[in-house]
């Protein structure tokens, strides 16, 4: 009798450790890494180039994203943004909405409601598709004052990028850094100024427009991220952190594929600063995927070690084709498989047990 209470006992114990295991699962933090553009191809022309070897490679699960929008086989970046962001399907130019024009929530902007803080880190204008979808609802894309001035319109905690003409220079006549920074935000200009800043609102517009290309922007993406997440870090509660590697999308589109391995390699840099801080805080889940893929771009040979490969694109446009997900950290088993672009948010709002 004692020998099967022993047995009991035992099996009560291991039973505890795998509740207690999986209930360490859900993380508090998550950092939502979009290689705007990015298919296998851009991500493998990277890695080629780089002695075939990325940090994303760190990542031990991985899986697919269908990309297409609610109008058009091929989506835009709005239309991408705005599923990954908030959830559904919509048409080609629109952010943050349905394909009805009603506003829909982002992930973003439901962790902010759940008192997590939130940053945006982009290698384009704050105000471009993918970032906008996170934190604006615009019928259009291009309505860059608009999408600007729904900045105003959240509690987001940091968001750096280019993008500064779109809050100084309107046609409005409006300021809104001096609005932002009656709201309390740190408004700087340059990176080392982001870099220094270490808690409260940070509002980083570093570029008049658009960023530079890489190599011309230097470390900026990395240094941004890294600066983001030490801000956000913060907070207790958790943090939803979205950084873009937006120009691989723009290479992509003029069909240089020796551009496409730079901008690749910058977003890797700053997929390994995200990682590492993983590993470090050990409650940080970061998930890597692209809106779309851009040029229909494939590798006949190469050299490793080499930009100098044998690259072929099909088009100067997005294509249809699913995207790569990869994902590191406690909740990461659940971006396996192929996945619907539109289920990200309500994976990430299960994980991080956000109330409505």
């Amino acid at each position: 009798m004692n020998k099967y209470r022993h047995l009991r006992l035992i099996f009560v114990i291991a039973s505890f450790n795998i509740l207690t295991i999986t209930a360490q699962k859900s993380p508090k933090n998550v950092i939502f890494m979009i290689g705007d553009g990015m298919g296998i191809a851009q991500i493998y022309s990277g890695m080629v180039a780089n002695g075939n070897k990325l940090a994303l490679e760190q990542c031990n699960y991985s899986g697919f994203s269908k990309t297409y929008s609610s109008n058009r086989f091929t989506t835009d970046s709005g239309a991408g943004g705005t599923a990954l962001a908030c959830g559904v399907k919509t048409k080609n130019g629109m952010i943050g909405m349905t394909p009805d024009s009603v506003a829909a929530q982002s992930i973003l902007e439901l962790s902010s409601q759940n008192k997590l803080s939130t940053g945006i880190v982009v290698a384009c204008a704050v105000t471009h598709a993918t970032p906008a979808s996170y934190i604006a609802h615009q019928v259009n894309r291009d309505m860059y004052d608009a999408i600007a001035t729904d900045y105003l319109k959240t509690d987001i905690d940091v968001f750096i990028g280019g993008g500064r003409k779109y809050f100084e220079e309107r046609a409005d006549a409006r300021n809104l850094t001096d609005e932002l920074k009656a709201k309390n935000y740190q408004v700087v200009y340059s990176i080392e100024d982001v870099k220094s800043t270490k808690s409260g609102k940070l509002a980083g517009l570093l570029y008049d427009d658009q960023n530079p290309k890489m190599p011309e922007r230097g470390t900026m993406l990395a240094d941004a991220t890294n600066a983001a997440i030490q801000i956000l870090h913060n907070n207790k509660k958790g943090f939803f952190l979205m950084v873009e590697g937006s120009q691989i999308d723009w290479a992509a589109h003029d069909n240089n594929s020796t551009q496409v391995v730079k901008e690749v390699l910058d977003f890797d840099q700053a997929i390994g600063s995200a990682i590492d801080f993983a590993k470090s805080d050990g409650n940080t889940l970061v998930i890597i995927t692209a809106d779309h893929e851009t040029g229909g771009m494939t590798i006949l040979d190469g050299k490793f070690g080499s930009d100098e490969m044998k690259s072929v694109f099909t088009s100067k446009n997005h294509s249809g084709v699913p995207v790569p997900v990869f994902a590191f950290g406690p909740g990461a088993e659940n971006f396996t498989g192929f996945m619907e672009n539109v289920s990200f948010k309500a994976k990430i709002e299960k994980l991080l047990k956000l109330k409505k």
